[in-house]
């Protein structure tokens, strides 16, 4: 009875070997590059004011800290992949919406930080004797900015879960190495944010970042 046991148990395990992928990997890769985001509508109130203007919103990728991503993406085929991703994007209102809006700071800038669960689709080695593999890719999760607003005596200065956020990319990358390649993409990330203010107020805007991203991946 024991030996049948330890058999049963055997093909269990052998099973469910077989319907491991054979070309499992991990993929880590971290980025940097060229963010910024459109005008949205911004309301809410401030404790003592409403408020509801069309927000004029600023990237400044370059300046500290800078726009960056990190991303973990397990290739369960040669194909497909999921994985998990922290994108430090940020907004900043432009000097012309404070002004005119009443406000002292507005912006996400410690990062309105995206946190994804994605899904890749990639065609390995299409091009260029094997070394540019093209992908395309899509995420949701959440959207945890550090909220940064002064108005009328409200003064917030923190991070908040603040909404979902969803995200698309589309790239390819070039293989240097047998675990290393750099990569170029466009992504787009929409986030609904809704924050709370110090005084007991609130703010509410949809926020849509566009950028292109040059990084560095090492597989295993």
């Amino acid at each position: 009875m024991r030996n049948l046991s330890i058999a049963a148990s055997a093909a269990v395990l052998v099973t469910g070997l077989t319907v491991l992928p054979a070309a499992a990997e991990i993929e880590l890769s971290f980025y940097g590059g060229i963010q910024d985001a459109p005008h949205s509508r911004v309301e809410g109130d401030d404790g003592t004011e409403d408020f509801n203007f069309l927000a004029d919103w600023e990237g400044r990728s370059g300046e500290a800290p800078p726009h960056y991503g990190i991303r973990a993406t397990w290739w369960r085929s040669a194909n497909l992949g999921f994985g998990i991703e922290l994108d430090h994007s940020k907004v900043y209102a432009s000097d012309d919406t404070l002004e005119d809006e009443g406000f002292d700071q507005l912006e996400m800038t410690d990062g309105i930080n995206f946190l994804t669960a994605n899904v890749f689709y990639r065609w390995p080695g299409q091009f260029a004797s094997g070394a540019i593999t093209p992908y395309v890719g899509a995420g949701a999760g959440l959207s945890v900015p550090h909220v940064e607003v002064e108005r009328n005596g409200s003064d917030t200065f923190e991070y908040q879960v603040t909404g979902p956020a969803v995200a698309l990319m589309a790239g390819a990358s070039y293989a240097l190495a047998e675990s290393w390649s750099v990569f170029g993409e466009y992504k787009v990330t929409y986030s609904s944010n809704t924050a709370d203010l110090d005084n007991g107020g609130e703010l509410k805007t949809d926020i849509v970042t566009n950028a292109l991203n040059i990084g560095l991946s090492y597989s295993f």
